[in-house]
């Protein structure tokens, strides 16, 4: 089992930067591939970006890639999302979730995940 707190939104203007934290409970942390989602009012949830058990390897959607960085601190069970150059497009709530599949490093399907926090609001303002 594992607990997921996530921390960090909050209102910015665009052209901005947040860095989102997501604390896990529990010792196998890296055990888990850890993933960012957002969905925004009125939309589906979409994929933001994968870091793998190691943090040696990371997988961005289009729309943030270049933009947002993920990490992860396995010392600290919580996992990162630096978002820079926002946009109000970017205005969801944000959701980290670990994945315990083995048979992918990256995945990147909401399916693919068991535990889910409970979401931080970011809001982007033209």
């Amino acid at each position: 089992q594992v607990q997921l707190v996530e921390s960090g939104g909050g209102l910015v203007q665009a052209g901005g930067s947040l860095r989102l934290s997501c604390a896990a409970s529990g010792r196998t942390f890296s055990s888990y591939a850890m993933g960012w989602f957002r969905q925004a009012p009125g939309k589906e949830r979409e994929f933001v970006a994968v870091i793998s058990r190691s943090g040696s390897m990371t997988y961005y959607a289009v729309s943030v890639k270049g933009r947002f960085n993920i990490s992860r601190d396995n010392a600290k069970n919580t996992v990162y999302l630096q978002m820079n150059g926002l946009k109000p497009e970017d205005t969801a709530v944000y959701y980290c979730a670990a994945s315990p599949r083995t048979d992918w490093a990256l995945p990147r399907g909401g399916s693919s995940y068991d535990y889910w926090g409970q979401g931080t609001p970011v809001t982007v303002s033209s």
